[in-house]
């Protein structure tokens, strides 16, 4: 299905997603435990910002491809990683969590072993949903398993989980803008960057426009992340929807580095070098320039 010109604005583009990612949750959903398939849907389908697969579809369509449900579904294996790796991050052994999104975290709302494994059997489904999206978009068998790979590898021990080990690590211990850097550009960053990078790759996009888009991805990831540090430091738990708190957890912050309007300027500089990066690749890139403001102006 090529999308028609209303389906463009952001409420379509995530209604699409949302209906990407329940495909994809009810045909692992159908050959799985009743009991982890409901910690699963939980996990995936509660809600959020989707800011990683909304970020694909821009890429992919300023990377020149046609937009329809397959890409929605190359969307949606990489919000699967992200929810997998929110349902372990609130384990007990990780944050301890009981709150997120305003509801019960998945392992105090299902039991613990089933968030636990419906946090792992979301890592290979995501990986086999990318690679079969990658297929039906008309990308090769070698190059849709390369699509597939990016995935797992921005979400393994070179990112994203290297990252959650950086942050556990840095529990108790006041670490420098260096360290910081590097912890949240393995985190968040990563995933981020992947989802534009395995967008523009799904379309066919030369070297320099995936250069870019790695480049912007990785400052947007890092603004991301400073503006969680700000929001985390302002708002109270009933707005943001989750507990604890970073400085409950006494983990390093940007705000514990440079204060709120330090890192507020900081978010900024880093959206605005994103930014450049665009330009200075020549894409006009509206969409994703407005989800760059999006990641610094959002109240939760």
């Amino acid at each position: 299905m090529t999308e028609h010109s209303g389906a463009r604005s952001p409420e379509a583009r995530l209604e699409q997603v949302e209906s990407a990612l329940a495909r994809s949750v009810d045909a692992l959903a159908s050959a799985t435990p009743p009991v982890v398939a409901a910690a699963m849907r939980d996990g995936v389908l509660s809600g959020g910002k989707r800011i990683r697969p909304l970020l694909l579809v821009a890429a992919y369509e300023e990377a020149g491809g046609d937009i329809g449900d397959p890409v929605f579904d190359l969307a949606a294996s990489v919000e699967m990683i992200h929810a997998y790796s929110l349902i372990h991050d609130d384990l007990p052994c990780m944050d301890a969590a009981p709150l997120r999104r305003g509801s019960p975290t998945v392992h105090v709302a299902h039991g613990l072993r089933p968030a636990t494994a419906a946090g792992v059997l979301l890592i290979p489904w995501a990986a086999a949903r990318a690679y079969e999206s990658s297929v039906a978009l008309g990308r090769s068998d070698r190059k849709a398993r390369k699509i597939a790979a990016h995935l797992l590898e921005a979400a393994g021990a070179g990112g994203m989980i290297g990252g959650q080990a950086l942050d556990l690590l840095g529990e108790k211990r006041s670490l420098e803008e260096p360290d910081l850097v590097e912890l949240h550009a393995l985190k968040t960053g990563a995933l981020l960057a992947a989802a534009l990078e395995m967008g523009a790759m799904a379309a066919g996009a030369g070297s320099a426009l995936l250069a870019a888009l790695g480049s912007f991805g990785r400052d947007i990831g890092l603004a991301f992340q400073v503006t969680d540090d700000m929001l985390d430091a302002t708002a109270t738990s009933e707005v943001l929807g989750k507990r604890p708190s970073d400085s409950e957890r006494d983990k390093s912050t940007y705000v514990a580095l440079m204060g709120v309007e330090g890192a507020r300027a900081h978010a900024l500089r880093l959206v605005e070098r994103a930014l450049a990066a665009l330009d200075a690749a020549g894409l006009n890139a509206r969409q994703l320039r407005r989800l760059a403001r999006f990641v610094i102006g959002r109240s939760r």
